[in-house]
């Protein structure tokens, strides 16, 4: 399963082709709209935006200027992404090819965390994240940001 984004669709096609698969597109998988602050560093969004981004900051109601998303909006459609998943692959492993806000808001539902661990939770390109879903709804965090495999 792939966010709709060439480079996860790369990736999962990638993984696919090894493992003798078909990659799925879940549009619910895509990175956060960042509006305004698309392509721009931390640092540039503070120097150009600093009210937004304290806002931004403080509250996971707030979207980044210009039209972005709110934390709160991304774990909606993250939520519903992941309801669609658990439900039409019950028992089965997923590989799910996404982005860092998606992955870590998967990890954070899982954990019943508040939004604001998004913030403490670091996740390096390539990492692997293994969460399990039981049929009762509960779910537990396996390993964070595995990297050993990038060595």
């Amino acid at each position: 399963m792939s966010s709709p984004l060439r480079r996860c669709r790369q990736t999962a096609q990638a993984a696919a082709h090894r493992l003798g698969l078909d990659v799925a597109v879940e549009e619910d998988l895509r990175e956060t709209d960042f509006g305004a602050w698309e392509g721009l560093t931390f640092k540039d969004v503070r120097e150009r935006h600093p009210d937004d981004m304290n806002a931004w900051l403080a509250s996971p109601e707030a979207a980044p200027t210009g039209g972005g998303e709110s934390f709160t909006a991304v774990a909606a459609r993250v939520a519903g992404a992941r309801d669609r998943l658990t439900a039409g692959f019950r028992g089965r492993t997923v590989l799910v090819v996404s982005h860092v806000t998606p992955i870590k808001t998967l990890v954070r539902l899982a954990l019943g965390a508040p939004p604001e661990a998004l913030f403490r939770m670091e996740l390096a390109a390539a990492s692997l994240t293994t969460i399990a879903y039981y049929a009762d709804g509960n779910a537990s965090v396996r390993s964070l940001n595995e990297t050993a495999h990038l060595r």
